[in-house]
């Protein structure tokens, strides 16, 4: 299935994208005489297998009823990102040996490091289909990175690489927009640790997390290590790989992660991005630049740079 949260009205609905409609499923499951389901992507993910098949029962409802209002032209409703506000957002960094190489660090064997996790906040970060992209006052260098998402739909503690499967509820495209020179104030002297957090926090960005457009289950990516990965920029292609060339798999991933923090339903994890941002080719994104990023078997992301508004 390939879930999404939708706006229609003033309010988040849950659905499933069927071509070029969205089943409400909430409301399709209570016409049906089913039971309630709730209208929060994480919370629906905490239902587990219960609660997809009833999603499934209920997009096949809606489908069916079409002039009931259950199944609507996704022309009048705005998606919003699948998981608005996930638990946890975290991503990897250098899981691509050619991305590391084109930043101009050295590549080591994977038997020599461990996945570079880290987080971006989720309640501000996170940012919808055909959302805007502010360029702040303090951007100096804004690049995109294309990454392939996984969405955990049960909880995991400990757990070994060959279960995580069980753990994952699907994946989805996050692109993680990243401040390439970080500077709210000059200093007169940088150390390491200052360059990391100048980093670290030039991921930070209201909406520098765009997600979406939809949660595909994981029964329907049964390799998600095979998939095409890319990314245009005003409509030319700047980032073009696959999955397979990840250093780490979703599965040895998610077991790491959870050796350290209890990964949750509707926690989502980006698994790092592919060569071809923008620092290495001296591009910077300015307002008016559309992203069209794009994964197979999941779809197209797409938004736009603006200008931060002006001041009062």
């Amino acid at each position: 299935m390939r879930l999404v949260t939708f706006r229609k009205g003033k309010h988040n609905h849950l659905g499933v994208l069927i071509d070029d409609h969205v089943a409400d499923i909430v409301a399709a499951t209570r016409a049906s005489g089913g039971p309630d389901l709730p209208t929060d992507m994480t919370a629906f993910l905490a239902l587990g297998t219960k609660g997809l098949r009833a999603a499934k029962r209920a997009a096949r409802f809606a489908a069916q009823n079409p002039k009931r209002g259950l199944f609507v032209p996704l022309s009048r409703v705005r998606l919003e990102a699948p998981i608005p506000n996930p638990p946890k957002l975290l991503a990897l960094a250098g899981n691509y040996a050619a991305h590391v190489a084109e930043s101009g660090k050295k590549t080591r064997p994977k038997r020599e490091q461990t996945p570079r996790v880290f987080m971006k906040p989720p309640s501000t970060t996170v940012n919808r289909p055909g959302g805007t992209i502010t360029l702040t006052r303090f951007a100096h260098f804004v690049d995109w990175e294309v990454e392939l998402a996984i969405v955990i739909g049960r909880k995991a503690t400990d757990i070994k690489p060959a279960d995580a499967p069980r753990h994952i509820a699907g994946y989805t495209i996050i692109n993680d927009i990243s401040e390439r020179q970080f500077r709210i104030r000059k200093r007169p002297e940088s150390l390491d640790f200052d360059r990391f957090f100048d980093w670290l926090n030039g991921k930070w960005g209201d909406g520098f997390a765009p997600m979406g457009p939809c949660l595909v289950t994981a029964d329907e990516i049964p390799d998600p290590h095979s998939l095409h990965i890319a990314l245009a920029l005003n409509g030319k292609t700047m980032q073009d790989a696959s999955t397979s060339d990840m250093v780490f798999t979703c599965p040895e991933i998610v077991a790491y992660i959870s050796r350290f923090v209890t990964l949750e339903p509707g926690d989502v994890i980006a698994t790092g991005t592919p060569a071809g941002i923008g620092y290495a080719q001296g591009r910077k994104l300015r307002a008016g630049d559309t992203l069209r990023a794009e994964i197979e078997g999941i779809g197209v992301l797409e938004n736009t740079l603006v200008r931060p508004p002006k001041a009062p």
